[in-house]
C-alpha cells in the first residue's frame, strides 16, 4: 500500500494518455468532499462540499476545499458531477461558482433541486444537466455513466468515468440496504457489468469500513419510532439532517398513524422538505403538515416538530431550544428524538444539547438509548461483498478519516487487490493512472479555507490561534505614553485585563518592572515603538506566566508625543 509523505513536491505535468485524480477534500476527514479528474488538459470535478467547524475553530461558519490548485484553470473545467445532495458534497458549489458561474452542474433531479435552491440565495443561476441511473453522458473527454446507489438521501449516484487511460469508478456515499423505503437498490448488476469491462481504479466510500457486518435496513427504525410515539404524552420534537428524506418520511408516517400534526422548523428543513414533497420524494398525507404558527391551537399530544440541530450545532433550532433561546420552549414531558448518528468531533456538542434538554424535563431519545438511526454508509461486510463484485485493478479509499481509509484498504487487500495497487492518499495528493497502474505523483496545496461571515479565506490559522488564546486565556492591554525626543515615559504604564481572571489591582506588582525596562531602553537609545512593545510584551508575559501559569494575549500600545 502506498501513502504520501509531507515532503511530496508538486506533481509534474501529466504524461500524455494518463489520468490524474486529485482529492481536494474528504480524505482524512468526514466532509469537504471534492475530487478533480484530469485528462488531456481538461478537468472534471466530482462533488464540492463543506466541512463543519469544530470547537478549536471559533467563529468559523464553514470550511471549504482549497481551490488554489485549479483557480488558474477554471476554463478547463468541463463540469461538476454531484453524487448526491448532502452538504458535505454540494455545500462548496456556490463558492466555486462565484469564481466562474457558468461551470455546468451534473446530477440527479433531487440533487440539482437542492443545489439550485441554495444557489438562488447566492443569486447564481447555474447551468445544469439532469441525469439518472443508467444514463451515459460525454462531458468533454470524460465518458460518464451513472449508477444507482442507496444512501441516506434519495437519488444518490455513483459515477463510472471512462477515458483512454482506463475506467475509474467513484462510488460517492453508498450502502446496500436490501429493503430501501423507496425500493431503489444499489445497482449491483451495473457494477458487475462494469467489472466485466474492467474497473481500472475504484474510489470507494470508507466511512464505515471499521464497522463489521451489514448496515440494518432503514425501515427497521419505523417500529422504534412507533413505540416512542405510542408512549409520548406531550409534544414530540425530532432533530434530523435537513436532507434525510427517508427519515423524515418515517416520522410523517408515525405522526399520521398516531393522529399528530407535523410542523417543520428551520429555514433549511422547510426548504428541503418542500422540494422533496414537490418532486414526489416525500409522501405527505393531506392536512398532516401545518405551519408552525398554528401549533398553539393544537393540544401538545397532537404536535410533532421536525427541526435541525442533531449534531449540536450552536445556531440550529434544537441547540437554541436547549439554551432557552428559541420561541419553542421545552417543558416537562416533551419527547425529543435525535434521529441521526454522531459525526466524529461533535460528541461533546451533542451531549451538551442532550443535557440541556433533559434539564428542562424532556425525555431525550437518541442513538445511545434507542435504535433511532441507521447509517447511510456501507459497513465492512458490504464493502467486502462490493469488492468481490467490482474486482478493481487499483483501489483508492476515499471519504473518511485516516483510520477509515486504512481499514478500507485492508478490506480491499483481503479480497485480492494487490498491496502495491492500493493507494492511501490524503487531501492534495495527486494519483496518476498510467498504463493500468495507479501511483502517487506529487501533492498540491489543499489546506482549509475558512468562511467567517462574508469573509472567505481571509481568516487563517494565526487568526484562529489568536481567537483560541482570547477565548481560553483572555487579553491584557498595556498603554504607555512616551516623549518621542527623550524616550522618557510621560504617561502610564496603564494595564487592563479582560477575561484573564487577573484583577487589575494585581498589576501593581509588575508596573514598576515595566517602567524600569522602558527607562533602561531609553538610556540605551532604544526608542522605536515596535521594539518597546516587544519589551513590554516579554516583561509582562514572563510575570503573568511565573505568577499565574497563564498565557493571555498581551497587547502593548506605545504612543509617542
Amino acid at each position: 500500500m502506498s501513502h504520501p509523505h509531507p515532503e511530496l513536491s508538486p506533481p509534474p505535468p501529466l504524461p500524455e494518455g494518463g489520468l490524474r485524480v486529485t482529492p481536494l477534500g474528504g480524505l482524512g476527514e468526514i466532509g469537504r468532499n471534492m475530487t478533480v479528474f484530469e485528462y488531456g488538459g481538461r478537468l472534471l470535478i466530482v462533488d464540492c462540499g463543506v466541512l463543519f467547524p469544530e470547537e478549536e475553530q471559533p467563529g468559523i461558519d464553514l470550511i471549504l476545499p482549497d481551490f488554489s490548485s485549479i483557480r488558474d484553470r477554471l476554463d478547463d473545467i468541463e463540469g461538476i458531477v454531484l453524487t448526491h445532495g448532502h452538504e458535505d458534497h454540494i455545500g462548496g458549489v456556490p463558492f466555486l461558482l462565484r469564481e466562474k458561474p457558468d461551470i455546468p452542474l451534473i446530477g440527479s433531479k433531487l440533487t440539482l433541486a437542492l443545489i439550485e435552491a441554495k444557489l438562488q440565495e447566492h443569486r447564481i443561476r447555474p447551468y445544469t444537466l439532469e441525469v439518472a441511473e443508467g444514463h451515459r453522458e460525454r462531458i468533454g473527454p470524460f465518458d460518464c455513466e451513472f449508477v444507482a446507489v442507496n444512501h441516506s438521501i434519495p437519488d444518490a449516484l455513483a459515477v463510472a468515468i471512462r477515458t483512454p487511460a482506463g475506467m475509474v469508478v467513484h462510488t460517492g456515499d453508498f450502502k446496500m440496504d436490501q429493503l430501501p423505503l423507496d425500493s431503489r437498490l444499489t445497482d449491483l448488476h451495473a457494477f458487475a457489468r462494469l467489472s466485466e469491462e474492467g474497473i481500472d481504479l475504484l474510489l470507494s466510500d470508507s466511512t464505515n469500513a471499521e464497522v463489521p457486518g451489514f448496515v440494518p435496513p432503514e425501515r427497521e427504525i419505523s417500529n422504534v419510532l412507533r413505540q416512542v410515539f405510542a408512549g409520548a404524552r406531550k409534544r414530540i420534537i425530532v432533530a434530523s439532517f435537513a436532507s434525510h428524506v427517508h427519515r423524515i418520511q418515517q416520522i410523517l408516517d408515525a405522526a399520521h398513524e398516531y393522529g399528530r400534526r407535523v410542523a417543520f422548523v428551520g429555514r433549511s428543513m422547510v426548504r428541503n422538505m418542500g422540494i422533496a414533497r414537490d418532486l414526489g420524494y416525500l409522501k405527505v398525507p393531506p392536512g398532516l403538515v401545518v405551519d408552525v404558527k398554528t401549533l398553539d391551537d393544537l393540544p401538545d399530544s397532537e404536535v410533532v416538530l421536525v427541526c435541525t440541530g442533531s449534531q449540536g450545532e450552536p445556531m440550529a433550532a434544537l441547540s437554541r431550544m436547549a439554551n432557552r433561546d428559541h420561541q419553542i420552549r421545552i417543558v416537562q414531558g416533551d419527547t425529543v428524538i435525535l434521529a441521526s448518528s454522531l459525526i466524529p468531533g461533535n460528541e461533546n456538542a451533542v451531549y451538551r444539547v442532550i443535557n440541556g434538554l433533559t434539564r428542562w424535563g424532556a425525555n431525550v431519545v437518541h442513538k445511545g438509548n434507542a435504535k433511532v438511526h441507521v447509517s447511510g454508509h456501507a459497513s465492512a461486510g458490504e464493502l467486502l461483498y462490493f469488492y468481490n463484485i467490482c474486482r478493481p485493478k487499483n483501489l483508492m479509499p476515499v471519504h473518511g478519516e485516516w483510520r477509515h481509509l486504512r481499514a478500507n484498504a485492508e478490506l480491499g487487500a483481503l479480497t485480492g487487490v494487490p498491496h502495491d495497487r492500493i493507494v492511501i492518499a490524503e487531501d492534495g495528493v495527486a494519483v496518476d493512472l498510467i498504463e493500468g497502474k495507479a501511483k502517487i505523483s506529487g501533492k498540491v496545496q489543499a489546506g482549509y479555507v475558512y468562511v467567517d461571515g462574508l469573509s472567505v479565506g481571509d481568516v487563517g490559522e494565526p487568526a484562529l490561534k489568536d481567537r483560541k488564546i482570547l477565548g481560553d486565556e483572555g487579553i491584557i492591554s498595556v498603554f504607555v505614553v512616551m516623549d518621542s525626543s527623550t524616550g522618557k515615559i510621560t504617561g502610564g504604564p496603564h494595564v487592563q485585563a479582560r477575561g484573564s481572571g487577573i484583577e487589575d489591582s494585581a498589576f501593581g506588582d509588575v508596573i514598576p518592572r515595566i517602567t524600569e525596562v522602558l527607562e533602561r531602553s531609553a538610556q540605551d537609545g532604544v526608542v522605536e515603538p515596535h521594539q518597546l512593545q516587544q519589551l513590554i510584551r516579554r516583561t509582562l508575559g514572563k510575570w503573568v506566566s511565573d505568577t499565574y501559569r497563564r498565557r493571555p494575549m498581551i497587547l502593548p500600545v506605545v504612543v509617542e508625543v
